[in-house]
């Protein structure tokens, strides 16, 4: 694999990141794409968030993937930390060749170097193959997540 750069997103870059959200059967079926305004209004309320971290990684000087990653304080677990894991995508052609796991392991290192106790995440019950994925990478699958769509 030539060399991965991961970096904080740019403006620029949420075009990308959307055609990879949107490339699975999944985000097909959420996105769209061709209407950007409500995809840069979330940009800017991320970018200004200190506890939000929106990374791309970049591949021969494009970008390949992305996380994000949310710092959330709290009162249990002694006043832990935690890093919420969202959106990891890698797009297509690329997919397979070690850009997930390196991605993950950078959030991993984040995390704890930011001071959080846990890395955590959701993933939607019809991504078995990505499940395998993150246990492959040492993440348990601990909880049964819950969503009610507003």
């Amino acid at each position: 694999m030539s060399e991965i750069h991961i970096r904080r997103a740019r403006r620029a870059d949420v075009e990308a990141i959307v055609a990879m959200l949107a490339d699975d059967p999944l985000g097909a079926q959420r996105e769209t794409p061709g209407d950007p305004s409500p995809y840069l209004r979330a940009f800017e309320a991320i970018d200004a968030d200190a506890n939000q971290l929106l990374v791309v990684a970049e591949r021969d000087g494009e970008v390949a993937g992305t996380l994000q990653l949310t710092f959330i304080p709290g009162l249990s677990r002694r006043g832990a930390t935690r890093a919420l894991v969202e959106g990891v995508r890698v797009r297509s052609g690329l997919r397979g060749g070690g850009l997930g796991a390196h991605l993950m392991k950078w959030a991993v290192d984040e995390a704890r170097r930011r001071g959080c106790a846990l890395v955590q995440f959701t993933s939607d019950a019809s991504r078995t193959r990505a499940h395998a994925f993150y246990e492959r990478l040492g993440f348990e699958a601990t909880h049964l997540g819950f969503k009610l769509m507003l």
